[in-house]
C-alpha cells in the first residue's frame, strides 16, 4: 500500500510504502526507518517508476537473483567463492575486472538484492569528493547506529584518479565500507595497489555463444522484463548471428534486440519478424570482434603479439586493425607493445623500446582515429626489428638463481663510502674500472656462490651481434 504522509525525520511530505509485514507508520506520520518500511519523496518514486518502464532492455532484464545469472560459472558457480559469500552475506571487498557487458553491474546489483548491509552506489565518471563523504558519513551512522555494514559499488572504478582511491583507503580497511569496484580496464594498472591488496579481484570473461542465445531468447520472449508483449518472433540465422556477433557482450546483444524490435513493423502474420538482414543492420560493426570461429579477445591479442614476435608484419597490422575496428582500448594495444620491444626485441634494437614508448604517449596525447597511424607505425616497426629474447632469458634465469641460491656481495664490491670501511674489510681490492685500457678490467662480480654463471647471453642479429663483439674485444677474446 502506498500512503503520502509527513516524514519527521526528513521533515516533509512523502510517499510511504506500507509492507504488510510488521507495519510501522501510524496514520499520516512516518515514525522511523525500519526494514519493513521504505520511505520516499514524491517526485523520486514518479521516477523510479518511470525507470522501470523507460530503461532499456539490457537493463530491464538484470537478474536479481543469483539463480538468473548467466555465465560467469567460473566465480558463481554454486561451488565457487563468490556464490558462497553472497549466498552467507559474508561478502569481502572485491573488484569486478572484464570487458563490457560481461555482467559487472548485473553482479552487484545482486548483491545489492542478496544483502542485508545498506547499498550505495555511484558512477566514478560524475562522482567528487563530497559524493565519497557524503556515502563515508552514511556508512558510519549506519554502523553506528543500528551496527549495518555499507557496501559501497564504484562503477568504473578506474576513472578515480589516486587521490580519490587514497581517500576511501581507511575506510574500506577499517570495514566502514565494503568496497565492490567494476572496471573495465586492468586493475592492476588502474587502481591503487592499497586497495587491491584488501580486495579480491575476479575477472568476467566474455559470454560464451550460448549465454548469449540465451539471453536473446529470454529478451523476446519474456513479458514481464524482456519484450514479450511486443509480439516478435527472431529467425533461427539471426539468433545465431547476433549471439555470435555480440562477441561475448550480452549488452551489444539486448541493445539490437531492442532496436530491432522497436523499429520493425509487424508483418501481415501479426508478428514482428527479427530476421537476418534486421540483425545484422542493428548490430553495426561489433560484427568483427569476434570472427565466426569463436576468436576472442585473448586470441586475438595472442595472435597480436606473435605476429610481430614473427616478424610478419602484415599480419601484425591486420590483428592491430581488427581490435581497433571493435573498439579495443589503444592504451592497452599500447602496453602490448611496449612489453613485446623489451621481450622479443631487446638489444638486438633498442630503439624498439624507444618506438614503443614514444607511441604509448602519443596515442594518449592524440587519440583516434589519428591514433590508429601512430599504432600503425609501432607495430610494423616491432614487426621488422632484428629479435633477441637474450633479455628476458637473463632476468628470468637470474631469477631462479636468487630463489635456489643464497649469496653475498664481494667483499671488495662492498659499500666503501664511508669513514672506517677498511676496518671492517669492504671496498678492499676493487679495481676502478676506468683506470684500465679499455675501461675493463678482470674482476669477480658474481657472488663467489655462483660464481662462472652466465644469465646474459647476446645473440648474433642486430645490434647484440654489436655488443657480442664488443664484449670479446675488451676482453681479448676478438
Amino acid at each position: 500500500m502506498i500512503s503520502k504522509g509527513f516524514c519527521d525525520f526528513r521533515n516533509k511530505t512523502v510517499w510511504i510504502v506500507e509492507f504488510p509485514l510488521k507495519s510501522r507508520y501510524t496514520g499520516n506520520k512516518c515514525t522511523n526507518f525500519s526494514d519493513w518500511s521504505i520511505v520516499m519523496d514524491l517526485f523520486e518514486y514518479a521516477k523510479s517508476k518511470t525507470l522501470d518502464r523507460e530503461s532499456p532492455l539490457a537493463s530491464r532484464l538484470r537478474p536479481t537473483t543469483l539463480d538468473e545469472v548467466v555465465g560467469q560459472e567460473h566465480i558463481v558457480g554454486k561451488d565457487k567463492l563468490l556464490y558462497r559469500a553472497i549466498k552467507a552475506d559474508k561478502l569481502t571487498s572485491v573488484i569486478f575486472y572484464g570487458p563490457p557487458g560481461t555482467g559487472k553491474t548485473t553482479l552487484a546489483k545482486v548483491i545489492a538484492n542478496t544483502t542485508r548491509a545498506n547499498f550505495t552506489q555511484i558512477n566514478a565518471t560524475v562522482a567528487g569528493k563530497k559524493d565519497m563523504e557524503q556515502v563515508v558519513k552514511e556508512a558510519q551512522e549506519q554502523l553506528g547506529m543500528y551496527s549495518k555494514k555499507t557496501i559501497l559499488f564504484i562503477d568504473e572504478i578506474h576513472r578515480f584518479n589516486k587521490g580519490q582511491q587514497d581517500y576511501l583507503l581507511p575506510f574500506v580497511e577499517d570495514g566502514t565500507i565494503i568496497l565492490i569496484g567494476a572496471t573495465t580496464e586492468n586493475p592492476y594498472f588502474e587502481v591503487n595497489g592499497a586497495l587491491l591488496s584488501r580486495s579480491i579481484i575476479f575477472e568476467l570473461r566474455a559470454l560464451s555463444q550460448e549465454n548469449i542465445r540465451t539471453l536473446i531468447l529470454r529478451a523476446v520472449n519474456d513479458c514481464d522484463k524482456g519484450m514479450g508483449n511486443y509480439g516478435a518472433v527472431i529467425d533461427d540465422d539471426a539468433l545465431e548471428f547476433l549471439s555470435d556477433m555480440a562477441g561475448g557482450d550480452a549488452r551489444s546483444a539486448l541493445n539490437a534486440v531492442e532496436l530491432g524490435i522497436l523499429t520493425t513493423p509487424k508483418s501481415d502474420d501479426g508478428y514482428i519478424h527479427l530476421t537476418l538482414d534486421v540483425a545484422s543492420e542493428c548490430i553495426q560493426k561489433r560484427v568483427v570482434q569476434y570472427d565466426k570461429q569463436g576468436d576472442n579477445h585473448y586470441d586475438i591479442i595472442s595472435a597480436f603479439i606473435k605476429s610481430m614476435r614473427g616478424s610478419d608484419p602484415d599480419a601484425a597490422v591486420y590483428y592491430l586493425a581488427k581490435m581497433l575496428y571493435a573498439g579495443e582500448d589503444i592504451k592497452f594495444i599500447a602496453r602490448r607493445i611496449m612489453i613485446l620491444a623489451s621481450e622479443d626485441i631487446g638489444n638486438a634494437d633498442p630503439q624498439a623500446l624507444c618506438v614503443a614508448v614514444a607511441a604509448a604517449q602519443a596515442v594518449e596525447r592524440v587519440g583516434m582515429p589519428e591514433a590508429q597511424i601512430i599504432l600503425s607505425q609501432a607495430v610494423t616497426y616491432m614487426a621488422c626489428a632484428p629479435k633477441s629474447n637474450a633479455a628476458v632469458n637473463a632476468i628470468f634465469s637470474a631469477m631462479d638463481s636468487v630463489k635456489k641460491t643464497r649469496t653475498t656481495v664481494p667483499v671488495h664490491l662492498q659499500d666503501a663510502h664511508y669513514g672506517g670501511h677498511e676496518k671492517l674489510g669492504k671496498g678492499i681490492g676493487y679495481k676502478y674500472a676506468h683506470d684500465y685500457p679499455n675501461h675493463y678490467v678482470n674482476q669477480q662480480y658474481l657472488p663467489s656462490e655462483i660464481e662462472g654463471e652466465k644469465f646474459y647471453e647476446p645473440g648474433d642479429l642486430g645490434y647484440e651481434k654489436t655488443l657480442n663483439e664488443y664484449m670479446k674485444h675488451i676482453k681479448g677474446e676478438a
